[in-house]
């Protein structure tokens, strides 16, 4: 008697369109992976141990800060942020930051780096390319074993000093309001009033006004909007910004310490909210914003020179870009900075100025690093995304704007206006540049959503994370398990080249990783139940006690 195969009744009786919205396993060890706070688009490495001679694939995390991309890095990412502002708004202690004395050993190596670059330019001025090529690649060995050795700072270039950029005035322009300036105090903590209260401030600024808007953000009158200033604020409001604390310091006379994230209004123009430490009155606060300004001297690039098909075109006889037609290179960056009078454009801000009085270790200070931290984890696109037909116009427009504003010196845009910009080769595209300012998705915004000030909190992120690690270790070692931290810098990490046949396909990392995370919940479960104590103790665990 022949058997005839059986199924379960719940698949046997399935249609192809009900099978077909079943999850993909795919999506089922992503979702799983996210639930744990795996990261489900890990790149793999390969690490070697020279002592046991062991060979493995590690699943490395993408460490992607936006959460349509890897949400558990994105989260992770923020919780670290979240910690670092906590950590550095209200702080009470100067952080230090006094340097090594130089060792024997970086001192005799620049040294010798001084020998080299000697030989170098001497070299070059006997005509002798391929001794000169030696020196240059000793050179670059040298700078990094000093690397290696702790020395920070840029080195001094082996190449002959070249030609000084023009020197621009810097009076105070005639309409803008005067500033009183102090010498900067190395002290960074506020003043503590009545022997215990140390406020901070929550400031935010924003661009100027190009014309009228509706709730949605677009103009009203789209034909007299100025976008052209738009773009260029958009394009220059990092160095606007970097004024801005100059300005500050000088005026109140300490070093002022922020944290601080670059946002997208609703009409797409950035705007910053700050977390300052140490309180300031808030007429300073005002009178510094209206002050400032930052004067873009550029070459004009009010006008295309060239558009369509009419672009330059690269000679490689003369290695630089030459008009189409005459066949005449393009001016210099150099002589064309050089043969400004006045900027290109000015930079200010808008009339709106909030500021805030925030106390440490309050709900209203967590709240505002939460409001601070809001969109951390969205990219640009997805803060400023429309919604309408009226939106997307708006943004259209914007775009092409930005399609034709320079953002750099080495912008390519700097073709269309008759510009050789630096660093040109014969791979540059002319009017197509790969800046974050010209891209659909950014409108513009600066390519660092937050802005850090190097004596904020006295660490880094890494510093924050090794923190949290810390921790963690802590905890687990009160109720028995020991995590010994592993010595990770005899191994040898080498990126897994494309067709590798012995890497093992990413879901199974995947799962090992999840596996790996539920074994250390559980673990850290059992720590968090053991401080806790039995039910009816007083509160007086570790944790309790940090809260």
């Amino acid at each position: 008697m022949t058997e005839v195969a059986s199924f379960p009744a719940d698949v046997a009786g399935q249609t192809r369109a009900q099978r077909m919205r079943q999850p993909l396993s795919a999506e089922v060890i992503k979702a799983t992976a996210e639930k744990h706070g795996v990261c489900v688009r890990p790149f793999t490495m390969e690490v070697g141990d020279p002592d046991t001679g062991e060979l493995r694939y590690v699943a490395v995390p993408c460490g992607s800060t936006v959460e349509s991309v890897c949400a558990p890095c994105a989260k992770k990412a923020k919780a670290l942020r979240m910690v670092q502002c906590r950590e550095g708004w209200h702080l009470t202690e100067e952080p230090d930051f006094t340097p090594e004395p130089p060792t024997r050993q970086q001192t005799e190596l620049l040294e010798f780096r001084a020998d080299l670059v000697h030989a170098y330019r001497q070299a070059l001025a006997e005509g002798v390319e391929c001794d000169a090529e030696e020196l240059r690649e000793e050179i670059r060995g040298v700078d990094s074993e000093l690397r290696q050795l702790g020395v920070r700072g840029r080195l001094p270039s082996p190449e002959p000093p070249g030609k000084r950029p023009a020197k621009r005035s810097t009076k105070r322009r005639q309409d803008a309001p005067d500033l009183p300036t102090r010498k900067v105090a190395k002290t960074t903590v506020g003043r503590e009033y009545a022997g215990r209260f140390r406020p901070s401030m929550f400031v935010t600024l924003t661009c100027d006004t190009y014309g009228r808007v509706r709730e949605d953000g677009t103009p009203v009158d789209p034909a007299s909007y100025d976008y052209r200033r738009a773009a260029r604020d958009a394009v220059h409001f990092s160095s606007l910004v970097d004024r801005w604390w100059q300005n500050l310091r000088r005026v109140v006379g300490w070093d002022v310490q922020y944290f601080a994230t670059v946002e997208p209004q609703k009409r797409t123009a950035p705007h910053l909210h700050a977390a300052i430490r140490g309180s300031i009155s808030h007429e300073v606060i005002r009178q510094v914003t209206a002050a400032t300004y930052h004067q873009v001297w550029w070459p004009a690039h009010d006008r295309l020179v060239y558009d369509g098909d009419q672009v330059p075109v690269w000679d490689s006889r003369t290695a630089c870009f030459v008009d189409p037609d005459t066949r005449r290179p393009l001016t210099e960056w150099h002589d064309a900075v050089e043969a400004v009078e006045e900027p290109a454009h000015v930079v200010t801000f808008g009339r709106q100025v909030h500021s805030k009085g925030i106390l440490g270790d309050t709900e209203e200070a967590g709240r505002h690093i939460g409001y601070l931290t809001k969109y951390l984890t969205k990219s640009t696109g997805e803060v400023v995304e429309a919604t309408s037909n009226r939106q997307r116009d708006h943004h259209d427009r914007l775009h092409a704007e930005l399609a034709i504003t320079p953002c750099s010196p080495r912008c390519a845009v700097w073709l269309l206006y008759g510009v050789q910009p630096l660093g040109v080769n014969s791979k540059t595209v002319p009017g197509r540049c790969k800046g974050r300012a010209h891209r659909r998705t950014t409108l513009g915004l600066p390519g660092r959503r937050v802005l850090v000030s190097r004596k904020w909190s006295g660490k880094s992120l890494a510093d924050h994370k090794a923190d949290r690690k810390r921790l963690v270790r802590e905890m687990l070692a009160s109720v028995g398990i020991e995590k010994p931290e592993q010595d990770t810098s005899r191994l040898i990490w080498r990126k897994v080249a494309p067709g590798d046949q012995q890497v093992p396909p990413r879901a199974h990392l995947l799962m090992h990783a999840i596996a790996e995370r539920v074994t250390w919940k559980a673990e850290y479960d059992r720590a968090l139940l053991a401080a806790q104590g039995p039910p009816g103790a007083p509160e007086t665990s570790a944790i309790q006690q940090a809260a």
